[in-house]
């Protein structure tokens, strides 16, 4: 799994050249995302959702069943940055593209995350269409812990912050 701290140099070589940016009030970078590309909904209704699918993947007891539903909350978490730090390019529709290859270009910080996520892309298709024995207990456990840490990398990344409950599950703040 990986980390979530990366020398400079590894940031500076991992770098894709891509459109032409935009600094935001904050002094990010925003850069252009074809519109189609872009989550409908806000970064913390994303992140909220993203929860929920931890709860569920925790919950369910078919191991490709809890690894689809981790990957899934893993892929909320990362449509959360996209609505957060990418615009809407002008223009036509362009080739279809992993959430994965824009996360790179609008987070580079999270490149291992993307690649790490990206990989697992074909597991969970083949584990949401059934097929058995695709993932095994300890793949399905090992990726809800990634997901799990992914999404509080993400929130710290948005300065979005969750607070646990008593009972155990979490509320916005």
């Amino acid at each position: 799994m990986p980390t979530s701290r990366a020398t400079s140099t590894t940031r500076q070589a991992k770098r894709v050249p891509g459109p032409r940016s935009a600094t935001d009030q904050d002094g990010r970078q925003e850069l252009p995302v074809p519109a189609h590309a872009l989550p409908h909904r806000s970064p913390r209704e994303l992140l909220s959702l993203a929860r929920q699918g931890l709860e569920e993947a925790a919950e369910t007891r078919k191991d490709g069943l809890r690894y689809a539903t981790a990957h899934l909350a893993a892929l909320r978490a990362a449509a959360a940055v996209l609505a957060a730090r990418a615009r809407p390019a002008p223009g036509r529709r362009s080739r279809l593209t992993s959430v994965w290859e824009l996360l790179v270009l609008v987070a580079p910080e999270l490149s291992e995350w993307s690649s790490f996520f990206a990989a697992g892309a074909s597991k969970r298709a083949a584990a949401e269409a059934g097929i058995p024995r695709v993932v095994t207990a300890r793949e399905a456990d090992d990726l809800i812990r990634s997901a799990e840490q992914f999404i509080a990398v993400v929130e710290v990344a948005l300065g979005l912050s969750y607070q646990s409950l008593l009972d155990g599950r979490r509320l916005a703040s």
